[in-house]
Order: structure tokens, then sequence, then C-alpha cells
């Protein structure tokens, strides 16, 4: 069993990497092997709603990174995705992430059907709530599970690390983590 994380952030090692390694602890205590992909040196350009990408099951253009990532995805057993928010939001890299990925599954239906899916966002004040229903309605629209806790999956921080100091935050990653486990060994 696998649990890949797609990490939007533009720093690499930050708050949202943080807030990901709490979510994989559980999982990998229960025997479930995870991966971390961050975004901040990947190129993933915005869709070009060609729809090629139902001859492939990935998207056709071939100048960026985004089909390693999503064979990655695809493979997967579990699926979490994590932004920071930087203007009441995803990031850029996950918006054109999930953009790409939703018309590949659009024009493949069924192709993360039934995979465990969970949402975690950082920000310093506002818009952690909209980026987490961003994250949640991909894993909605292509009939995924998904995987909830005792609060919203988000944590409070600017700077690197800062959202190590959120103890209620950490304790919520915890708990996302054993539910993720739970339902794994479930499905």
């Amino acid at each position: 069993m696998k649990v890949i994380a797609i990490n939007g952030s533009a720093r690499k090692d930050g708050n949202t990497f943080c807030l990901i390694q709490e979510v994989f602890k559980p999982l990998e205590d229960a025997g479930i092997e995870t991966e971390q992909l961050q975004l901040f040196d990947k190129k993933i350009a915005p869709c070009k709603a060609c729809f090629t990408c139902g001859e492939r099951k990935n998207c056709s253009y071939k100048n960026d990174d985004f089909a390693e990532i999503f064979d990655k995805v695809k493979s997967a057993d579990g699926i979490i995705l994590g932004s920071p928010v930087y203007f009441a939001n995803v990031s850029a890299k996950m918006q054109a992430f999930l953009e790409r990925a939703a018309v590949v599954c659009d024009m493949n239906a069924g192709l993360l059907t039934h995979k465990a899916g969970a949402a975690v966002a950082a920000a310093r004040r506002g818009g952690a709530l909209n980026a987490i229903d961003t994250m949640t309605h991909f894993f909605l629209n292509h009939e995924m599970f998904v995987v909830g806790s005792t609060y919203w999956n988000m944590a409070y921080g600017q700077l690197p690390n800062d959202v190590m100091n959120d103890s209620e935050s950490l304790a919520n990653m915890k708990n996302l983590g054993e539910n993720m486990a739970y339902l794994l060994k479930r499905l």
C-alpha cells in the first residue's frame, strides 16, 4: 500500500511539507509506504484543453513534470494534497496540477475511483478553508473517499516550521494519518 502526497508549496521543506510529514507518521507506523512530491522545483503548466489525454490516460503535454507526477498518483492507494495559502486559496502550482489532473480524470472515467484522499493547508491567517475545499472537491469529483479528522486540516504559520508550534493542528494531522491508515486497510 502506498500514499503519495503532492505538496504545492513554492518553498522547499516549508510549512506544508511539515504538515504532510506529520500525516505520514501514523501511516508509516501502520506499514504504509509514503512519498512526498514537492512542486517547488517542478514545472507544471496550466491545462491546454487539447483533450488528447483520453488516448493516453495521462496528459499529452511533454514539456513539464506533470505526466511523471500523475503516473505516481494513479498508482497510489491514497493521495494527500497539500498547499500553502498565499492568496485565499491553493497555490498557483497546486491549481495548475489540479486543473490538469481533473481533465485527465474527466477524459478517463474511473482513473482514481475508490482511492482515499485527504487535503491539508498551511496559512498565515485566512483562506485555508477555501484551499481545503478546492482540494477536497477534486477528490469528490473523481469518486474518491475523503478522509477527515477532528477539525479542519489546516495549520497556522508564516515562516518555515512555524506550523510546528500549532499543537492543535499537529494533533489533527496525526489523527488524519490514523484515519487514512484505517480506511486504506479496509478498502
